[in-house]
């Protein structure tokens, strides 16, 4: 990860959870805009509940939608690398 990377487990759960959550969207076939509704209700969730601090929070919800926005983060429904998701 990047210098914002996590030190609490917790936060670093959740982001693994969100990014797995993320690929199965784009396996089926949901669109850049959909990730991004899930990924804020995610993080709306999380701090509602409050299970973060809000460092780890801002720091999750940084990452992620960096994550998210990246297209190299997804390869396409058919695996093939040369065909990477573009948003």
């Amino acid at each position: 990860m990047t210098s914002q990377s996590f030190e609490d487990p917790e936060s670093i759960k959740h982001f693994q959870s969100m990014c797995d959550a993320c690929q199965q969207l784009i396996m089926h076939h949901h669109s850049p805009c959909e990730l991004k509704l899930y990924v804020d209700g995610y993080s709306h969730a999380l701090r509602k509940t409050q299970r973060l601090s809000i460092r780890d929070q801002e720091k999750l919800e940084t990452l992620i939608n960096t994550w998210v926005n990246d297209p190299s983060s997804f390869i396409g429904p058919d695996g093939d690398i040369n065909r990477i998701y573009f948003q």
